[in-house]
């Protein structure tokens, strides 16, 4: 048993996740889909949530009693909460200007390895949360400064070196791509072994970290973006991760009373038995991933992270048939986009779906003048 969800109130906590798993997926469907959606999401939604928490801490400084017992303040004031949804909704914005070729930078050879570095922010933030559980409190508990109980063990230090793992288990930094009617930001190189062990290492955190959000975000959380990645999605898993994660951590920073204190709140049963069998579980897939990443990369005689490792799997392919057509992305690039920023475009689009094992891009003079604007 890892979660108390067996009582009274289980209908409607079991109810609170298929209702998160549902709009989570629907919601990350609003915002790849148009530009406005992703827009109205990580800017216009996120500075509200600014906004509001701003006035929340500041009342609060200032000794106002709404603020001092507003649930934003109580319940989600740690470095770690906030770390995470601006960590999360700068990778949204970042995926956001490689899908739409935004302005240079958008474009740049250089920015392709942007979802490689954030992610590993991401995970980084995590696997610092978990050494600070460790460290604080080994063999014991802690309280947060959200008043949450928290065990510090081996289990924190077996996950946070899954995190470390799981990091490196990140292959093809530059091998992204952009799917028809520039809907998503494809990273072909992100198949189901990296998915897998991510999935049940944040888990792990979520369990380790955050009992009583974990039935939310490391289930339904988590569920969302797998389940849109590995259907109709192909490619797409990371961008729809920061997308729900994103807009989970906005929605946790308003309404933290919903996975809290209302019927729908659901703990974990905090043991730390349980959390010790959940990292190693954790620790072995991140393990058993990176060993079989670096035997893909031997046996095809390339760097895994200047190259792509999974060329001519299943998945790889998938994901590199939903690329948009070279026509169409010459019709919407930019007008600022350079002759070389349009020859390296080309260039990549133009891959075989199966991939080029060992393919890295270098441009040459007569690559620059030959890629034509229809």
């Amino acid at each position: 048993m890892l979660f108390d969800v067996y009582g009274p109130n289980a209908l409607y906590q079991w109810l609170g996740l298929a209702m998160v798993l549902v709009l989570l997926i629907l919601l990350n469907e609003f915002a790849r889909r148009t530009k406005f959606g992703g827009c109205f999401m990580f800017f216009g939604v996120c500075g509200v949530m600014t906004v509001y928490c701003l006035a929340v801490e500041i009342g609060a400084a200032m000794g106002a009693e709404w603020a001092l017992t507003n649930p934003t303040h109580t319940d989600m004031n740690s470095w770690f909460h906030y770390a995470k949804v601006y960590a999360a909704t700068a990778g949204c914005i970042g995926f956001m200007m490689l899908k739409f070729s935004w302005g240079k930078i958008g474009r740049a050879h250089w920015f392709k390895a942007f979802p490689f570095i954030i992610v590993a922010i991401n995970i980084l933030i995590a696997v610092v949360s978990d050494f600070e559980s460790a460290f604080r409190a080994f063999g014991t508990t802690w309280v947060s400064s959200e008043g949450v109980t928290l065990y510090g063990g081996w289990h924190n230090v077996f996950n946070g070196i899954a995190g470390i793992i799981n990091i490196a288990c990140m292959t093809g930094w530059f091998g992204i791509y952009i799917s028809k009617k520039r809907q998503d930001m494809l990273w072909p190189d992100m198949t189901w072994v990296f998915i897998i062990a991510y999935d049940l290492w944040n888990f792990c955190y979520t369990y380790n970290n955050l009992p009583t959000h974990s039935w939310y975000c490391g289930v339904a959380l988590l569920l969302a973006p797998t389940i849109a990645g590995l259907i109709w999605n192909k490619g797409g898993w990371i961008q729809n991760r920061a997308f729900t994660l994103s807009m989970w951590c906005m929605f946790c920073q308003m309404v933290p009373m919903f996975a809290n204190d209302s019927i729908f709140a659901a703990d974990s049963v905090n043991n730390p038995n349980v959390n010790l069998v959940v990292s190693l579980l954790a620790l072995g897939a991140n393990i058993a991933a990176f060993a079989y990443i670096m035997y893909r990369a031997k046996k095809l005689g390339v760097n895994p992270y200047k190259q792509e490792v999974f060329v001519g799997t299943k998945d790889f392919r998938e994901a590199m048939e939903r690329r948009a057509d070279t026509a169409y992305l010459l019709e919407t690039e930019p007008a600022s986009a350079t002759p070389a920023e349009i020859a390296e475009m080309v260039a990549y689009n133009d891959l075989p779906a199966d991939g080029k094992p060992g393919f890295v891009y270098v441009a040459v003079e007569k690559d620059i003048e030959t890629p034509q604007r229809k």
